[in-house]
């Protein structure tokens, strides 16, 4: 983008909260249940004369939510009704905290750079449309489940910068457990506002907003391409339309969905069947200290602590059930030198080991190797008890039966020999069935060597000691 113009962008991110039941009535939170119209009744359908009765844990998860993001908890936090037609919508309002919310202000720091955050709401979702050919069908499953609404200041500069965001409030509604936030699944929805601003005016430019976004990669490519439409559009001396677009994934552009010339009027007004929230009722130091780690703090730790890289504790970071395996596993790592083997016990995690729950599509929930048992198996790696070859054996033995490694390798016989004199009998073999690379050798060629190496642990099946073999082999190529 020419620095000619300022991208103006802000997010509007909805996330449906993890509770047993729906925010104002009794049914149960399933939106993902198959049989349309299930979980309903006369209140979540708007039966003349039901009253609503707003959800406890829902009003914590919020309080927590905003707690995690720095916000302000306000004293009082008041339901409004949120007046508009659609027929997903059965009341013809949405009950929500909006404009009085129970948390304002608060940040997500992405790269060093605070995103700041306007206000967090609570209200209830709306029923889900489905379209067929000659009619289009509602199901009220979804109305009324608990869903949260943060909005950000319109201090977004980028495309990545707003896939960061969304990304960072996932994992930290879901370590909250406040929400899964699957996108694929609709539990979290992103919309996007973005106006370019010329570098000289004070004056934001006209904004559009982007709808139905439903990846974090659909948000940085819309993003990226509405601010060279917009770019190109006053380039050539014209005026963006203040407008609603859709994002089209197989095209890669954002197209007119619909003009929005003048902001609705929802004519908000104070639910009168539901009273003022104080929200101290709550006990929100409580509340506070319940909060767990949250992914930024963790990977600092996990830096310091542990001494990973940025990247291995981003890894961690991103699977909490896999940092706290890492976690309790590192607890175990007890050496007699002064280097405790972290990063081998990282890599034998993030690769090898998750590699095997990937293929059979494991979790860590249903993983039958304990933590100590591989901690046990990465101290016998370092000490050179078995060779990489032989730990990636017993570790598919470990996964298929949750044994102990050392068991498993005193069974199968699969200990490292390092011995010169029990080596020597492969090694005489394998230079006597390999004249040609140990010719290349003895000229200087490192790469025959290794070839060498590479077959006699091919005739030991992976228990000879590598550095054991190089000292042998070099005195006996003479």
């Amino acid at each position: 983008m020419k620095k000619t113009y300022k991208p103006v962008i802000g997010l509007e991110i909805h996330a449906e909260l993890k509770t047993e039941r729906k925010m104002f009535c009794g049914c149960l939170n399933n939106p993902d249940e198959k049989e349309p119209n299930k979980n309903v009744c006369p209140v979540c359908l708007a039966h003349p004369g039901t009253l609503p009765v707003a959800n406890r844990k829902a009003v914590e998860k919020i309080i927590q939510v905003g707690q995690a993001l720095k916000a302000e908890i306000p004293e009082r936090a008041v339901f409004s009704r949120k007046n508009y037609f659609y027929p997903d919508l059965p009341k013809g309002y949405q009950i929500t905290s909006q404009p009085d919310p129970f948390a304002i202000g608060g940040f997500i720091e992405i790269n060093g750079r605070k995103i700041e955050i306007d206000h967090v709401h609570l209200e209830e979702d709306t029923g889900t449309l489905v379209h067929e050919k000659e009619a289009t069908l509602v199901d009220f499953n979804r109305a009324g489940v608990p869903l949260m609404e943060l909005v950000t200041k319109p201090c977004i500069e980028s495309g990545i910068e707003a896939r960061k965001f969304c990304e960072e409030l996932q994992l930290v509604l879901r370590y909250l457990e406040a929400s899964e936030a699957n996108m694929e699944k609709g539990e979290m929805r992103c919309e996007v506002n973005i106006s370019l601003m010329k570098e000289s005016d004070e004056k934001f430019g006209t904004k559009v907003e982007i709808k139905n976004l439903n990846s974090f990669r659909a948000v940085e490519k819309a993003i990226e391409f509405e601010m060279e439409r917009q770019e190109k559009i006053l380039d050539e001396g014209e005026k963006v339309r203040q407008e609603t677009r859709g994002w089209d994934e197989t095209k890669g552009e954002t197209f007119s969905q619909r003009s929005k010339e003048e902001a609705h009027d929802y004519r908000y007004f104070p639910e009168p069947d539901l009273p003022v929230f104080m929200t101290a009722n709550f006990e929100p130091e409580k509340l506070k200290l319940e909060i767990p780690e949250l992914p930024a703090e963790k990977r600092k730790r996990f830096k310091k602590e542990y001494d990973l890289s940025s990247e291995q504790a981003e890894s961690l970071a991103l699977e909490m059930k896999m940092a706290d395996f890492f976690e309790q596993a590192a607890s175990e790592l007890k050496t007699e030198s002064d280097e405790i083997p972290f990063k081998t016990l990282y890599n034998y995690l993030a690769s090898d080991l998750k590699g095997l729950m990937n293929a059979k599509g494991a979790s860590f929930e249903e993983l039958k190797i304990t933590p100590e048992n591989f901690a046990d198996l990465v101290l016998m790696i370092e000490s050179k008890e078995i060779g990489s070859r032989v730990a990636k054996d017993v570790l598919i033995k470990m996964f298929a039966s949750g044994g102990d490694p050392r068991v498993i390798v005193k069974e199968e016989g699969l200990e490292q020999v390092s011995n010169e004199g029990e080596l020597l009998e492969t090694i005489n073999k394998i230079i006597k069935e390999n004249e040609a690379a140990v010719a290349d050798y003895r000229k200087g060629k490192e790469a025959a060597l290794k070839f060498l190496i590479g077959q006699a642990m091919k005739e030991l099946k992976g228990k000879g000691n590598p550095e054991v073999l190089t000292k042998v082999f070099k005195e006996n190529i003479k």
